[in-house]
């Protein structure tokens, strides 16, 4: 009999999207028949399609998106053998070739993402079923601290938190600390807007993580560590605490791990949203009960971190890759990627993509393959523009530079940098001026206030931004816009304030002509900025059908039934409603 497995993707995207009925409509459907296995899962990777169903019948893998309760009871009663209805939904599937997603999924290379949508991450049996743990246990039994070093350093695996330092050589200086006891911090504040992979990476495989945790700690000397995460991330610590507690019941962690006479065990930190606490000295302050704030390096972590002590930090990715490595070995890791950046990138694709999700790609791949192999191009068929890499620390890559490979040095000599992992994708009708005010708002607020450059700087650089979105910037406000940026990214303290004029130095970089138009013409090219735009009923298209007036919210728009109707500009608020409405298009924005 054919062993079938029914996998649902019930990640925080997922449940967003109505998987949870649908999961619940499977469960009832399929009580009583033991041939068939239900499971929750997380991410799959095509968000865009969600709620996603995966049906593997001996290998046979079929996912159907776009699911519902009745598609899923259409499912059980075809006993899975899709339907023309249910065909139409099949978006990936190693039996049917003209499946609109094969191509996406089989360009990507899955390490950190392996179990992503496979096993259920609250049952750690499943988990020990596709090999997690053995590389722990390969490290305890057979490899010294030294050894597990020494790996981790001939893999080339760089820090996938933003600023790529080598991995082995970040625990090789904390085990060559003197002082004792020493820990180890998992960084899971992701605070990036747009950034979804290491939410995706907890709620899908927490044991990839709290086993890289367990091995560094092995490797450094550590007997403690923290996971520093997000309160707003519930469900992922809700999957930590259950993971965190199979493994100790499996011997995995507390004392006497496997026999070995190493003892370490591992607590979780709830972070209360600072985005400054992605920055390291400034998330030891938070775990030590202060106020997040970034202190002055060196001394570096690895020498003096949480409690004063000598303490390793790495963000969720990179630990999610170092069972892979010990398990499979450096060689094997440095197989993919180019000289310099070994291995695989996960990156959340948003933006104006067509079809966003999360991805796993080789390390060298360009960005355009990713953006239109992968993403499946521009949504609505427009024209791209740029690339947003790095969140707001990261910057604008233009669209005549799609070809440049994703590594650590090409990325930032464009000016962007790889930061944690977005990729927000910008298209003809995104403002780059408006891009650079958004991230820059955002980084803004989010400062600590520690140095004036950071809390007064980007404030200043606000203000223009502003003056020059609502038409009443000059010239030589660009030159001074630019000589802030400079100033607040050499006087800062810490990564928040150095990379904050990232986004404003690369659009005024690559894109100044737009914002000329912004301050010479009073225009907005890509007509986004309220105050630079008007919107305009065409008299011969109007045909009076009054839908714009009734939704108008401060009653700009007038005109008879069936007559042309006309727009008050003195009035009209620029909310865009009425073009939305428009069921001919008479309403365009000049």
């Amino acid at each position: 009999m054919a062993k079938i497995t029914v996998r649902v993707g019930m990640a925080s995207c997922g449940l967003a999207s109505g998987a949870e009925p649908v999961y619940k409509e499977l469960k009832k459907l399929l009580e009583g028949k033991n041939e068939v296995i239900l499971k929750q899962v997380g991410c799959i990777g095509l968000c865009s399609y969600e709620p996603l169903v995966e049906v593997d019948i001996d290998g046979k893998r079929t996912i159907y998106g776009d699911m519902t309760p009745a598609l899923a009871q259409e499912l059980v009663n075809s006993s899975f053998s899709p339907t023309q209805t249910l065909r139409e939904k099949v978006v990936y599937s190693n039996e049917i070739e003209e499946a609109p997603e094969n191509r996406r999924m089989n360009k990507q290379v899955r390490i950190v993402l392996a179990n992503c949508g496979i096993i259920d991450p609250e049952r750690i049996d499943e988990a020990i079923s596709r090999g997690a743990y053995k590389a722990l246990a390969k490290a305890l039994k057979t490899m010294s601290p030294e050894e597990v070093i020494d790996e981790v350093y001939r893999s080339g695996l760089r820090g996938r938190g933003g600023a790529g330092f080598p991995t082995g050589l970040k625990w090789k200086f904390t085990r060559q600390a003197k002082e004792e006891p020493k820990y180890i911090i998992c960084n899971a504040d992701e605070g990036d807007p747009g950034a979804f992979m290491d939410r995706s990476v907890l709620e899908g495989d927490p044991h990839a993580v709290i086993e890289g945790m367990i091995i560094c700690a092995y490797a450094v000397g550590a007997s403690h560590g923290y996971i520093y995460c997000r309160a707003e991330y519930p469900l992922a610590i809700k999957r930590l605490n259950i993971a965190l507690n199979q493994a100790r019941q499996e011997n995995f962690l507390g004392s006497d791990i496997l026999g070995s006479g190493f003892n370490f065990d591992i607590e979780i930190k709830e972070g209360a949203g600072a985005f400054v606490c992605g920055e390291e000295t400034a998330l030891i302050a938070s775990i030590e009960g202060k106020r997040g704030m970034p202190r002055p390096r060196p001394p570096f972590p690895a020498e003096s971190g949480v409690w004063g002590k000598p303490t390793n930090i790495n963000n969720v990715e990179t630990y999610a890759n170092v069972p892979w490595i010990i398990r499979h070995g450096a060689n094997e890791f440095t197989r993919y990627g180019t000289e310099r950046s070994k291995g695989t990138k996960v990156f959340a694709l948003a933006g104006k993509v067509a079809k966003g999700g999360l991805v796993e790609v080789p390390m060298g791949m360009p960005i355009r393959e990713v953006i239109f192999d992968i993403g499946g191009g521009i949504a609505g068929g427009k024209d791209i523009k740029a690339v947003q890499m790095g969140g707001p620390s990261g910057g604008c890559i233009p669209s005549r530079l799609l070809d440049t490979p994703i590594d650590y040095e090409s990325i930032t000599a464009t000016g962007a940098i790889m930061g944690s992992g977005g990729m927000i994708v910008l298209d003809e009708t995104s403002c780059v001026v408006d891009v650079a005010k958004f991230f820059l708002n955002f980084t803004q607020r989010e400062s600590c206030g520690k140095c004036p450059f950071c809390r007064i700087g980007t404030k200043r650089m606000l203000e223009i931004l502003e003056r020059i979105s609502e038409g009443k910037g000059k010239m030589e406000d660009l030159d001074l816009l630019y000589e802030l940026a400079l100033q607040v990214k050499e006087g800062s303290l810490c990564g928040l304030g150095q990379t904050a004029p990232n986004p404003v130095l690369t659009t005024l970089k690559y894109f100044r002509e737009e914002y000329e138009a912004h301050v010479k013409d009073r225009r907005c090219p890509a007509k986004v900025c309220p105050s630079l735009i008007h919107y305009v009923i065409d008299s011969e298209k109007c045909i009076g059908c009054t839908r714009c007036a009734r939704i108008c919210p401060v009653s700009a728009i007038t005109g008879k039934v069936r007559e042309p109707h006309e727009i008050d500009d003195s009035k009209c608020v620029r909310c865009g409603q009425c073009k939305q409405t428009c069921p001919v298009s008479a309403i365009s924005v000049e």
